[in-house]
């Protein structure tokens, strides 16, 4: 036997040179050593044909019922895009190895066996497949020799013995890639439930998750959400911004159909995903709603897709992702489809979420535009200012406040803040303020007033805890009479510009101990604003109150102006934080007689 097998492809005998076997273990030792599938072509394939004699070897990977080939040497061009990608069921030696686990081994006219291969098998040459393992859905190994040579029993138990170190050399790579891959999915998951959980908006929440699933799992992406019986969609994205913006055009022309038979209309309707693993001419027939839709998807040149519904807990479908490879050549797989589907679950868990907030938020919002308006009444003989604004995720929160002048020509002045955001938060706002209207309506007087309001927490249950500052400013005598509870102490911003909190004493939130709380009588002259605020306006992260308390007594001093209105809504943007995280109600008053 010659040193080395022979440079035309015709065959070899059972290794028995040492220069061969040196060959061969030197191949078999770089498939000991591979990391990356790359690795395992180069030795499996390009390697093996110097060792093995063949005039052309392939490596075919099994996906589901498809092979694929991930490596060639010495295969024409044709021959390489024909057999590319093609069903384990065709009729093919590659086919039936990967089907019954056992070698096939064919000399002569091929397509005499195999009517597939007419045109792509020279009659002169043998074909050898060799499943990758026994029994395991791995892959073939396929071997092309010349002058119809074909293997004896010992290069045939050769042969097998090199495929299955193949094999597992395919394994061991597939394994470490899945093991990647599924840190990669679990990364990509957390990175999506951050952005779902991150707003509230689902519009916004759903378009940057699209951004996330593009290029990591698809190169199109878009959502749709169900509105009714028509379907919207919310967010779609590629790569290539001019492609994104010719796939909006197409998505308005033809918009999604909820009776379509496939796609998403189908996913919407019937709650199951699809997977598509290759999108053939059948597929693209079946989702065009003409033929003008027919070429312009056709032009898209999708290769996969996937379509998985986004499903709220108890099965409600709120919508649905639809995901496409175009310049991946990669189809999607099944694992592919469970992170979608993973994926698409936590989706319409935060469209669920967002509908219910919205629904509160809206019910909330009712309640208080009733209750709290955004202006108040004229009062004859005082100038008010007034400014709210809701804070945090909710939209919707306790602070109340108003002012009503007394058949004596006084003016009852008050603000409060209930704990909490929402629909409770906002009841129990129009429960309190309404009580504070109706209690100073009997008897104004602020120890009085701050008893029953006290006493309507104890008894009544309206809230856990809530703030108040009430008082009686009277002009002709020319004093404020003011009491709190739990609230921060008013400022009075005097007509020659001096700014100075009303010296209250501490007294406990309402809901909190029962406790006797003493009124401040304080002198209150015309042209003096009184400045009543909640802590959202004051307060910051990162800093304490006080620098907030600090920061608005330097801002006051605007108020000594001539508009009052004016002046507070240059005072609030200059005192709150950029991002307020609780609500932010004021109300200003002067004596303008």
């Amino acid at each position: 036997m010659s040193a080395a097998p022979p440079a035309t492809g015709s065959g070899f005998s059972a290794p028995e040179d040492a220069d061969q076997l040196q060959l061969l273990a030197r191949v078999t030792t770089e498939l000991g050593a591979a990391t990356t599938m790359a690795e395992v072509v180069q030795a499996a394939v390009h390697h093996a044909v110097e060792a093995l004699g063949a005039a052309v070897s392939t490596l075919l990977l099994r996906e589901g019922d498809r092979l694929r080939l991930v490596g060639s040497h010495g295969l024409g061009a044709q021959t390489e895009a024909r057999f590319a990608d093609f069903e384990v069921d065709d009729d093919t030696p590659a086919g039936e190895a990967a089907r019954t686990g056992r070698p096939v081994v064919r000399a002569g006219d091929l397509s005499d066996r195999y009517p597939g291969l007419q045109g792509f098998a020279p009659p002169e040459r043998s074909v050898v497949c060799l499943p990758l393992a026994a029994g395991a859905r791995v892959g073939v190994l396929g071997l092309t020799f010349a002058e119809n040579w074909l293997p004896g029993p010992r290069e045939l138990d050769f042969l097998t013995t090199f495929a299955e170190a193949c094999g597992q050399a395919v394994r061991r790579v597939r394994a470490a890639e899945e093991a990647a891959e599924r840190r990669h999915q679990l990364e990509f998951l957390a990175g999506a439930s951050a952005e779902l959980a991150a707003s509230l908006d689902y519009r916004t929440t759903l378009t940057n998750v699209a951004r996330l699933v593009v290029p990591a799992l698809a190169d199109w992406c878009s959502v749709e959400i169900l509105e009714g019986d028509h379907i919207r969609t919310v967010a779609l994205t590629h790569t290539d911004p001019a492609k994104l913006e010719w796939a909006r055009t197409l998505r308005r022309r033809y918009p999604p159909a909820l009776d379509a038979p496939g796609g998403v209309g189908a996913a919407i309707r019937l709650g199951r995903s699809q997977l598509i693993p290759v999108v053939g001419p059948d597929v693209l027939a079946a989702l065009a709603q003409d033929e003008e839709h027919l070429r312009l998807v056709r032009s898209l040149g999708l290769r996969s897709a996937m379509v998985v519904p986004l499903i709220a807990p108890g099965g409600r479908v709120m919508g649905a992702m639809n995901l496409s490879r175009a310049e991946d050549p990669r189809p999607y797989t099944p694992a592919d489809l469970v992170l979608a589907e993973d994926l698409g679950r936590r989706a319409g868990l935060a469209i669920e979420n967002a509908f219910l907030h919205r629904q509160t938020r809206d019910t909330a919002e009712q309640l208080q535009r009733a209750v709290l308006p955004a202006a108040l009444d004229d009062l004859p003989g005082w100038e008010v200012a007034t400014h709210y604004e809701p804070g945090g995720r909710s939209g919707v929160g306790g602070d109340f406040y108003g002012a009503t002048v007394l058949p004596d020509d006084r003016l009852a002045v008050f603000i409060g803040d209930v704990m909490g955001h929402g629909v409770a938060a906002a009841s129990a706002m129009a429960q309190l303020r309404t009580a504070v209207r109706a209690f100073f309506t009997m008897d104004p007087d602020p120890a009085v007033v701050l008893r029953r309001v006290r006493a309507l927490v104890r008894e009544r249950a309206v809230t856990a805890f809530a703030t108040l500052s009430y008082g009686v400013i009277d002009r002709d005598v020319g004093t404020l009479e003011l009491i709190t509870a739990g609230h921060l102490a008013p400022m009075i911003v005097r007509v020659d510009g001096s700014v100075a909190a009303v010296p209250v004493p501490p007294v406990p939130v309402l809901g909190g101990p029962d406790v006797t709380a003493p009124s401040t009588t304080v002198p209150f002259g015309e042209g003096d604003v009184l400045l009543m605020f909640t802590d959202g306006l004051v307060e910051r992260r990162g800093e304490t109150i006080d620098t907030g308390i600090a920061r608005l007594a330097h801002a006051a001093v605007e108020l000594a102006g001539p508009d009052l209105a004016v002046a507070l809504r240059g005072v609030v943007p200059r005192v709150r934080g950029a991002a307020a995280d609780d609500d932010i109600a004021v109300i200003a008053v002067r004596s303008n007689a």
